[in-house]
């Protein structure tokens, strides 16, 4: 079934909040911002001392296996910034999201977090890039940490990327739910001109819930598509389930806005 009246009213808008921003930077100017080439895939580049970035995101999960109207359409709003050489910091300044499923109907506020990335390689002026990252996260009945190894390659107009990343969450009452995740991604983006991009993203998953035997792997993947020019970016990915995890959405949309200054 599709997703519920509200939800898709909800996330049309966010949308047309991103189409507005990455309109706004085909029109700003000519030239090349800091932008993200990938939405599920993070890069090795970070923001110089004293660069700032506020970043709007939207993602929509939509259907499951175990629930064809499942719907989830989440929202992040988080401002990085470079703290010394080769140190970025970002702060979340709210994960929240719309939700309509079987279980649950409406609003609600996740967790709002510290984000941490140690470059030790520029892929702009080394062979490759190479960065550490760390996020630290709490919310309402809810902690947890992702540690992250990136890893970038430039090769003319062509951006690849891999990130191998472990996940620690704490929830529920005294915190006693406990879940780990490891995941895999990839991405490879080819820029077309000055102004846009084009690649795809694949990432792999394994949960690991009360921190024991693993559940089946979830692979999704598909294309993106960024416009970078002048200050303004936006970047917008779609990703296909193509394994049967029935408790994993079929399909998710992750639209980032970028602006920096």
């Amino acid at each position: 079934m599709p997703m519920s009246k509200r939800a898709l009213s909800i996330m049309l808008l966010a949308c047309r909040v991103v189409a507005f921003g990455v309109g706004g930077s085909i029109l700003a100017s000519v030239c090349f911002a800091d932008q993200r080439h990938f939405t599920f895939v993070y890069e090795a580049t970070i923001e110089e001392p004293g660069e700032f970035e506020l970043e709007n995101w939207v993602t929509g999960q939509i259907r499951k296996g175990a629930d064809h109207s499942f719907s989830e359409i989440d929202f992040r709003h988080e401002i990085e910034f470079g703290v010394i050489d080769r140190l970025q910091a970002s702060i979340y300044l709210a994960d929240w999201s719309y939700v309509n499923s079987k279980e649950n109907n409406g609003f609600a506020f996740s967790d709002a977090a510290l984000e941490l990335v140690y470059q030790i390689y520029n892929p702009e002026k080394a062979p490759f890039g190479l960065a550490f990252y760390e996020e630290i996260e709490g919310g309402d009945r809810i902690f947890g940490s992702e540690s992250k190894l990136i890893v970038q390659k430039n090769i003319g107009p062509m951006v690849l990327a891999y990130n191998a990343t472990l996940e620690t969450v704490w929830q529920g009452k005294e915190l006693a739910e406990r879940e780990a995740k490891f995941q895999q991604s990839i991405g490879a983006s080819y820029e077309l001109n000055r102004c846009i991009s084009i690649g795809a993203e694949l990432v792999h998953e394994l949960a690991f819930p009360e921190w024991s035997d693993a559940e089946r792997p979830v692979i999704s993947g598909g294309p993106n598509v960024s416009v970078h020019c002048g200050k303004w970016w936006g970047t917008l990915t779609a990703l296909a389930q193509w394994t049967r995890a029935r408790d994993e959405p079929d399909v998710q949309l992750r639209a980032i806005a970028g602006y920096s200054f």
